[in-house]
């Protein structure tokens, strides 16, 4: 065996797999349920048969997790890291903040990281607006390749010719009608 490589001898040292499902805004269904949000879920088969499958799964209604864990006063009850990091991904008020950074100073590093993000907006935008022109490009060298394609398939032309067609009408495109 190379490195690098794995190998079960059995299928019970294959560690089980997690889908974490987060709902900013849950579905009704989970509103029964008020009082929870941690929701987990397995695989279960049609007759009864029972087997240790590999795929679980946890559904987190953040919405949910807010309004357990938000207090009248507005402060908000962070007893465990689970929760620290709920918290971290679905409030962003300063007294939230403090609390989670009080209980948990790593996160400290994680929020300023964040801050530094939204420091400098303007260059995530630029490089947003770049992908986007690039993805323009691409998408216009497509649409040019499948009226070649098209056109050449039309009138039996070589592809040679379907391109020799195409930059003249885009020299000129109201000849081309």
């Amino acid at each position: 065996m190379s490195d690098g490589q794995f190998f079960y001898r059995n299928y019970k040292d294959i560690k089980h797999v997690y889908t974490i499902v987060l709902f900013e805004n849950s579905p009704a269904s989970f509103h029964d349920f008020p009082d929870t949000y941690l929701h987990y879920f397995e695989q279960a088969s049609n007759t009864g048969l029972k087997i240790s499958l590999l795929q679980k799964y946890v559904f987190v209604p953040l919405d949910i997790f807010r309004e357990i864990n938000q207090n009248i006063d507005g402060t908000v009850n962070i007893s465990n890291r689970l929760e620290a990091w709920l918290a971290f991904m679905c409030m962003d008020e300063p007294e939230t903040i403090i609390t989670i950074i009080e209980k948990y100073p790593d996160f400290k590093a994680i929020y300023e990281h964040i801050y530094n993000i939204c420091l400098n907006i303007e260059e995530v935008m630029s490089m947003f607006s770049e992908e986007l022109r690039e993805l323009d490009r691409n998408t216009a060298q497509l649409m040019i390749d499948e009226m070649q394609e098209e056109l050449a398939q039309k009138y039996s032309l070589p592809k040679d010719e379907a391109q020799k067609y195409m930059a003249l009408y885009w020299q000129n495109p109201l000849d081309g009608k």
